[in-house]
């Protein structure tokens, strides 16, 4: 089938991680079918009105169109819509778009299903739909996600938390949850032992992600004596961790590091004992299913659609972002240093995460729909 992709959030020269997880699908759709990508972004520092940035990348056109950004969000959406046009004009015609994100981008897929009939599915990730977080994102945003949410032909949430908000909003569309996808060829286990048991954090270091707290933990558990590493990053403000690190002299002990490549995102992971997420507020982090494909140990806050790809074994869920929740499970896993079943870990990624079964899923979707 042909498939285009179109994202509210999509990798690009300005923000070249955000909406990583949108190519990480597209990658493992082109596994089975013809993809190509479309994206659009504004951008406040370019002289032209637009810029056309068409390049093959992991195999898969990707046409990405910057257009100039102004103060007027009314211009910016009509200057968005117009790239749009003007990129769909370069690509083949699809057989089904693959939406992500009930953005007003997206509006451009209802465009496309009113007039060439090119049937719609979204991809939903964005905590911001999320139902304890309905309250606080504006009417005309919730007004907008479920006017596309319900032109879809299928609506497929990253975790059923996001579907039942999905549907407290309105939406009536069909729904299926669907994961977000980890490259499991890259993202495997090592068996290699470390002397001290290593944590490990990776974000885009904003506050909800609460690195900071993650950090004074492990400084404390460091102070009373335990042996531990920790390493901690990624592509968000790291001035203020490594400040923290040289005042409390445990440079020895925790490495703070700036955004990572893919490779070495998975280097890290491979090579640590466990991950840590202490977010306020998640969908279904990618992070945690490649750290599940490394064979390693979890903690997080049980947020979001966490707890539903999160097997019992695997880690521990602690209830909110409270340090002492936090002290208290790395504590359990310093003091038990079980040896941890890598293989069975890996192996439920595998099954879950997959390229191979995500592109199954999502082709036996599209089929319903075509068909």
């Amino acid at each position: 089938m042909k498939i285009l992709f179109l994202s509210s959030w999509f990798p690009n020269k300005l923000e070249p991680t955000n909406g990583n997880f949108v190519q990480r699908h597209a990658e493992a759709v082109a596994m089975k079918h013809d993809v190509e990508i479309l994206h659009t972004i504004g951008d406040f520092n370019q002289k032209e009105t637009y810029i056309f940035d068409d390049k093959v990348i992991n195999g898969i056109r990707t046409l990405v169109i910057y257009y100039k950004n102004s103060k007027n969000p009314i211009q910016n959406f009509i200057r968005r819509m117009k790239a749009y046009k003007m990129g769909f004009a370069k690509m083949q015609k699809p057989d089904l778009v693959h939406a992500n994100v009930l953005h007003n981008n997206m509006l451009f897929a209802v465009y496309l299903k009113k007039k060439f009939k090119i049937p719609f599915v979204v991809t939903e990730h964005w905590t911001a739909l999320r139902k304890i977080n309905q309250n606080s994102t504006s009417g005309p945003v919730k007004k907008i996600a479920k006017f596309i949410g319900n032109q879809s032909s299928m609506m497929l949430p990253v975790s059923n938390d996001l579907k039942i908000s999905l549907g407290e909003l309105g939406i009536t569309t069909p729904m299926h949850v669907i994961p977000n996808v980890v490259d499991t060829q890259l993202f495997e286990p090592i068996n290699s032992a470390h002397n001290d048991f290593t944590f490990v954090h990776i974000s885009n270091l904003i506050p909800r992600k609460n690195a900071d707290k993650i950090l004074n933990v492990s400084i404390k558990l460091l102070k009373e004596g335990y042996k531990l590493k920790l390493k901690i990053g990624g592509d968000g403000e790291t001035k203020t961790l490594r400040e923290i690190v040289k005042k409390e002299g445990f440079e020895n002990q925790i490495e703070v590091f700036d955004t990572l490549t893919l490779l070495e995102v998975s280097e890290k992971l491979k090579t640590s004992d466990c991950f840590v997420l202490f977010s306020n507020d998640e969908n279904q982090p990618c992070v945690i299913a490649e750290s599940f494909a490394s064979g390693i140990k979890v903690i997080s806050t049980n947020v979001g659609g966490i707890s539903e790809f999160f097997p019992n074994d695997f880690g521990i869920l602690v209830d909110e972002p409270d340090e002492l929740l936090l002290e208290n499970a790395m504590k359990k896993l310093l003091n038990e240093r079980e040896i941890t079943n890598k293989k069975e870990i890996a192996d439920y990624a595998e099954k879950t995460f997959s390229k191979t079964a995500i592109a199954e899923q999502f082709t036996a979707v599209y089929e319903k729909i075509l068909n």
